[in-house]
């Protein structure tokens, strides 16, 4: 798909449907539907769908987004994640929302070639994933001069990760957002990049209403908010239009003073031995005290049912990651831990399973456990030596 070919007038007029991503088929002439983009969602758990965004609510999160990021006419947006996700397509959005130039990074990612295509072609603004600002750390790159904001997500950049960044001269700034809402909800801001970083707590853009629960539960409401869902149903498509100004999230989250902290999902918190736990917030202590030299997305902690404990933690490492690495971040983070948060002995795969959208499948990664663990043992101790899948 040719980038440039999403900043021509002509596109953000055309009423018909439109999928940036592999749309099974063609696309259902369904009441509803007219102008909406459609993108694909299949997050950690829950079936796969299709989230209809309607142009001018693409093109309003756009707005919002370089206002906040104070993107000019002679600004240039550049573009290093997939289109059919609604965080790349947003670059491209917000590039002609701004009707500044935008650059296309189209190779395979490479840190190296990364940071020379920034400079050759004066990027001022990006947005990139965590594992990639991981990858520009690791190689000790500097930033471009020219490069003023990067705005990360897709997940968490913890601060040791964030800071590492700064110092190299990488502006990045945390996010937090979703496809349901044409991509940002909450954005650091540029004043921050003279501080230490930090990941949390994030100011929300202007075009949100929020609210949470008296358990943290995120609802939000505003004009970018998704138009509806598209459903495979046997043969055919069934189009659900949302219902409501408000959208219930399955996010926690705390909300203070029009800022927001993100706290993982409702349905990743799991009881160990009588206690609340969530396996994502130990793999962002793993990722603190590894130092930078473990990379995000290549290990997770997987819950699974446990007879005695009601669930156990098994941490589960892809089989590039060095085992040394994997041995120091294991062994620093379980000297420090309660009883209840311990790790059982790490797992070796050859690569997490993925959704097309490269979202991790955690009820498919806990199924991958529990053979192994059928296989190996029902429960080995804490301190055994990896297994292998």
């Amino acid at each position: 798909m040719d980038a440039a070919l999403l900043t021509d007038p002509g596109f953000w007029a055309d009423l018909r449907p439109y999928a940036p991503g592999d749309f099974p088929g063609a696309i259902p002439a369904l009441a509803g539907l007219g102008g909406q983009v459609l993108f694909e969602t299949s997050g950690s758990t829950g079936p796969p769908q299709w989230l209809a965004l309607s142009k001018p609510a693409l093109l309003l999160s756009a707005a919002a987004v370089n206002q906040h990021l104070r993107v000019a006419d002679d600004s240039c947006w550049g573009l290093a994640l997939p289109l059919h996700h609604v965080g790349g397509f947003g670059v491209v959005a917000r590039a002609f929302e701004a009707a500044c130039r935008l650059q296309h990074f189209s190779r395979r990612w490479q840190p190296q070639e990364f940071q020379a295509w920034l400079r050759q072609h004066g990027v001022t603004h990006t947005s990139l994933v965590p594992a990639q600002v991981h990858d520009l750390v690791a190689a000790r790159l500097p930033a471009p001069p020219s490069l003023l904001a990067i705005v990360v997500g897709g997940g968490r950049l913890d601060g040791l990760t964030g800071q590492a960044a700064r110092q190299l001269g990488w502006p990045v700034l945390a996010s937090y957002g979703m496809t349901e809402t044409a991509s940002q909800i909450a954005t650091q801001g540029l004043e921050l990049l003279a501080n230490p970083y930090q990941p949390a707590p994030l100011e929300i853009l202007p075009l949100w209403e929020t609210r949470a629960s008296g358990e943290g539960r995120l609802s939000i409401a505003g004009p970018a908010l998704f138009s509806g869902t598209l459903h495979h149903c046997g043969e055919g498509w069934d189009y659900h239009a949302r219902a409501g100004a408000w959208h219930l999230t399955s996010d926690r989250v705390v909300l203070a003073d029009g800022h927001l902290t993100p706290l993982g999902r409702m349905d990743a918190v799991v009881k160990v031995l009588g206690e609340l736990v969530d396996p994502v917030a130990i793999e962002n202590e793993l990722l603190a005290l590894a130092s930078g030299v473990l990379a995000p997305g290549s290990f997770a902690i997987v819950a699974v049912p446990d007879e005695r404990a009601g669930h156990c933690l098994v941490p589960v490492f892809e089989s590039s990651v060095d085992p040394a690495i994997v041995a120091a971040a294991l062994a620093g983070y379980q000297n420090q831990a309660p009883g209840f948060r311990r790790l059982q002995a790490p797992l070796m795969v050859a690569a997490l399973p993925r959704s097309p959208l490269g979202k991790l499948r955690r009820p498919a990664l806990a199924e991958v456990v529990r053979d192994a663990r059928r296989n190996h043992g029902r429960n080995p101790p804490s301190d055994a030596a990896c297994i292998r899948a």
